[in-house]
């Protein structure tokens, strides 16, 4: 069945059960782990259980339907998983509560063989490549009270037009690819998300004008190696429709630049060895791309990134910052970095503190090493002790911290946009936004201003949030 035939199936079917909950006032809880594109699948989710009559909720103890969308890049993840699902077990007994699990972690065989084994109240497992069959599956468990398995193997396809409800009115993620073609020897996501496959450009730069019709001001692009976007088509000769000459990655950003409306673009998560000139000078030129750059790192040590397969070295990443630097203007940059992989030597995590400081990042997200089964770093003999990784992120937090207090002085005096976002959550009395460069500005201001970009003057800086001051 072709994808287009395939989503009207499932209109069918959210039909089916909407008659079912027919004002019924069924609810649902949604809990998503992990990066971007697993919040993006789950508005999608969310979308679809409000076209079959269900409203969310965040009281477990109301639900009629649990819903997780799972990560496995992190063992944290999964104990987080299961105590939830031990929560939930009281429910399941007293009200009859459905439990689904989608996501990552579903394409790992332990794991779904541990929910069945240990966890046999589950009714609904789905994998990354089954996410658009959930009403098919939601309906058999309702009609034929079975547990249903849908769980696929091979690469999935992207299917266009499933419904979708976002969480902001102002924010949105676009995915424009799926899979991953690196294979990071300490990554698990080629496993569980299948090869690149990149979505048609009529098909992205169509969902981009519609949410700049709704309003929405910033777009994140999304993708595990967005900047090769329509790479493997090319290379393989994959057919694909050009649309207003994008046939690249560096062309969508710029058609998506001259749409109306959308005011800031952002992308994650780039490979370095994709920055590629044509990308580069893309985000110079395009006025409405964020000249903050996410390039992650991963380790500072080219031994240490061989043997990761990151495909580049501490020599070329440090050469691709200084021509990113001497090409964008106001670029400032944020990465990724994993302490104590296999093998690490104190030595060679000092090449990531001497990379720290030479780029001085705006913003550092820290990982502490964790094996994943089925990746190549799990089966490297000389796995880190854990008190030496641990030894090691603090020692990494503390620079970091340092060089934030220090970047956060640059913007006291200086006048940014800043995108009102709301409320903030710790000081209701207060509105809070974010800069171009991702910086949390809080300030005192009327709440028509929510949703609007508005000048700022920042006054103070506090570590990690900026304080501002409406420029009148």
């Amino acid at each position: 069945m072709n994808t287009e035939n395939e989503v009207k199936l499932q209109e069918q079917y959210i039909k089916k059960i909407k008659e079912i909950n027919n004002n019924k006032n069924l609810k649902y809880t949604i809990l998503t782990m992990g990066c971007q594109l697993n919040e993006n699948e789950s508005e999608k989710l969310c979308g679809m259980m409000e076209k079959m009559g269900y409203s969310k909720t965040e009281n477990q103890n109301e639900a009629d339907v649990a819903l997780f969308n799972t990560c496995c890049v992190r063992e944290n993840a999964e104990d987080k998983l299961f105590g939830e699902l031990g929560e939930l077990k009281r429910l399941k007994e007293q009200n009859g509560i459905i439990i689904a699990i989608g996501g990552c972690m579903m394409q790992e065989k332990h794991i779904t063989d541990k929910i069945k084994t240990s966890y046999p109240f589950v009714d609904i497992l789905f994998g990354t490549h089954t996410l658009h069959k959930f009403p098919e599956d939601l309906y058999k468990s309702l009609q034929e009270k079975r547990k249903i398995e849908d769980i696929l193997d091979i690469d999935g396809k992207i299917y266009e037009g499933l419904p979708i409800k976002r969480n902001s009115k102002i924010k949105a993620a676009v995915t424009i690819m799926n899979g991953c073609n690196n294979f990071c020897s300490y990554c698990i996501v080629p496993y569980v998300r299948g090869r690149e496959r990149s979505r048609n450009p009529r098909d992205i730069i169509n969902e981009v004008r519609e949410l700049a019709k709704q309003g929405y001001k910033e777009i994140t692009l999304l993708g595990q190696n967005v900047n090769s976007y329509l790479r493997v088509e090319k290379e393989k000769g994959i057919e694909f429709e050009e649309y207003e000459g994008v046939n690249s990655f560096a062309t969508l950003l710029r058609a998506i630049n001259k749409i109306d409306g959308i005011e800031r673009i952002r992308f994650v998560s780039p490979h370095p060895k994709d920055f590629t000139d044509d990308v580069i000078k893309a985000i110079a030129e395009c006025k409405k791309v964020c000249k903050l750059v996410h390039l992650p790192l991963q380790s500072g040590n080219s031994k240490v990134l061989k043997e990761m397969n990151r495909k580049y070295t501490k020599e070329q990443y440090l050469a691709l910052v200084d021509k990113m630097k001497n090409t964008i203007p106001n670029l400032t940059l944020s990465t990724d970095i994993i302490v104590g992989f296999p093998g690490e030597t104190d030595e060679e995590f000092e090449d990531t503190l001497d990379v720290v400081k030479q780029v001085k990042f705006e913003q550092v997200y820290m990982f502490i090493y964790s094996r994943r089964v089925g990746t190549p770093g799990d089966k490297m003999d000389n796995q880190i002790p854990e008190e030496i990784k641990h030894k090691r992120f603090n020692k990494l937090k503390k620079l970091v911290e340092s060089q934030i207090e220090e970047n956060n002085q640059k913007y006291v005096g200086t006048l940014q946009k800043v995108l009102v976002e709301g409320q903030s959550k710790n000081n209701p009395n207060m509105l809070s936004g974010r800069t171009d460069s991702n910086k949390v500005v809080i300030f005192e201001g009327s709440l028509d201003l929510i949703e609007k970009i508005v000048d700022m003057e920042i006054v103070s800086e506090h570590m990690w949030y900026l304080k501002g001051k409406i420029k009148e």
